[in-house]
């Protein structure tokens, strides 16, 4: 079993929430700091609607991007 349970995941993790603020830029602006405060570095957006108090808001914080190096591909760890 892997060591930590971040490394058994393969791509990404999406986080869908609604996040209260004045604009859609501010929204987005909250989103990627709480996207960094989880360790989430290499983060998108992959949808953001800004209605009445706040956004709507899906993003996106890479593991492994496609092509990248992946941990669990490592020697004969095998996932599960």
């Amino acid at each position: 079993m892997a060591e930590t349970a971040m490394a058994q995941v393969i791509d990404a993790i999406d986080i869908e929430t609604f996040v209260v603020c004045s604009s859609e830029a501010e929204g987005k602006k909250i989103i990627l700091q709480i996207m960094q405060e989880m360790g989430l570095k290499d983060t998108d957006i992959v949808f953001l609607q800004y209605t009445g108090p706040g956004v709507r808001v899906r993003a996106r914080g890479y593991i492994h991007r496609p092509g990248s190096h992946y941990g669990w591909l490592q020697g004969n760890k095998r996932v599960g």
